[in-house]
């Protein structure tokens, strides 16, 4: 009888189906055979993501911890200034703030802090809901937070090729890096490469779909509405290119300019709260650099400045929904 350890396993072939969750967490599995100083560290690790791996590498490599963020994020910070290279999973994503002080104060300055004596090779994973009633305590999207601290690297990938791409980038990469992976992709399917040196860099972005017409930016979660919106505008002969930005520190603004120099229309849809979200550093830098590209002004969806709400009815359409993004495109017509 097969073990989830072995289904784990890449199967003959330059590439395989598998959903967005399981090419993550073929990530983690193929690092870890690699490399023996990569170890996992987090919340309900067996219960939620680890029990395959802990079958295939045993405790010694896989740790769960208790209900404590701030300290098992500084006991995995320590791991990497003595050696390992710790993935920490910190499950749900608001509960990044309670280690925020050990991922701002100390992953991401002590390289700086010596002089470049100290790395720190640790990733951080943080899980991102956005329907089911989550609330919010549960149901944050923290990546601007963070993109203000220097010495960071932040990814978000929408496809299972390049979640697995990126994982194993950010676990081979010597300075921290976060990884806000968003729920609503865990059970996309996608054709992902089998060889285990399939790298995708940090900080570059990807075009999901070529366009003439209007460049449109999604943000993790907001590409399935955005690609519902997109398929259904083109039968309208409204042609839109789609670029996933990837990395959301450093971002590939040169990819972007590319593209608004092709479409002069630009607009980001992004789940986060309006204020100074991804869409907010964008549109500054295209406003600066970019700004004779431009034909119109550059348009902004993104959750309203309010917490999450509990109410499925209120929840239904907090965030850029396939209709809103379909009358903002024709705005900018």
């Amino acid at each position: 009888m097969e073990t989830d350890a072995q289904n784990l396993a890449a199967t003959p072939g330059t590439h395989i189906q598998m959903t967005y969750f399981d090419a993550l967490i073929e990530a983690e599995r193929e690092e870890m055979i690699r490399d023996e100083r990569v170890v996992l560290i987090g919340e309900d690790v067996a219960l939620y993501s680890g029990a395959a791996l802990i079958e295939h590498f045993g405790r010694n490599r896989i740790w769960t911890m208790p209900i404590s963020e701030g300290s098992f994020a500084g006991m995995g910070i320590g791991a990497a200034i003595n050696g390992l290279r710790p993935i920490v999973d910190l499950r749900i994503a608001s509960f990044v703030y309670l280690a925020s002080d050990q991922i701002v104060n100390q992953a991401s300055k002590l390289r700086y802090m010596t002089g470049g004596q100290i790395d720190v090779p640790i990733v951080f994973r943080c899980c991102m809901y956005s329907r089911g009633g989550w609330a919010a305590q549960h149901a944050d999207r923290p990546y601007p937070f963070f993109m203000n601290v220097p010495g960071l690297k932040i990814i978000s990938p929408t496809s299972a090729a390049d979640i697995k791409g990126l994982m194993k980038s950010a676990i081979r990469d010597d300075d921290p890096v976060l990884v806000f992976e968003d729920t609503g992709l865990w059970t996309v399917e996608g054709d992902v490469p089998t060889d285990p040196d399939h790298l995708i860099p940090i900080g570059k972005a990807d075009v999901k779909r070529e366009g003439k017409d209007v460049t449109l930016i999604a943000i993790a979660g907001a590409i399935r509405p955005t690609m519902e919106a997109v398929d259904a505008l083109a039968e309208e002969s409204i042609s839109v290119e789609v670029i996933d930005p990837r990395t959301l520190k450093p971002l590939d603004h040169e990819a972007f300019k590319t593209s608004v120099a092709k479409t002069g229309r630009l607009m980001i849809v992004d789940n986060a709260h309006s204020i100074c979200n991804v869409g907010s550093e964008i549109s500054a830098v295209m406003a600066e650099e970019a700004f004779d590209l431009l034909k119109r002004p550059i348009e902004r969806l993104s959750a309203p400045d309010i917490h999450v709400p509990f109410s499925p009815a209120l929840e239904k359409d907090f965030y850029p929904t396939k209709e809103r993004i379909m009358e903002a495109v024709r705005r900018l017509l």
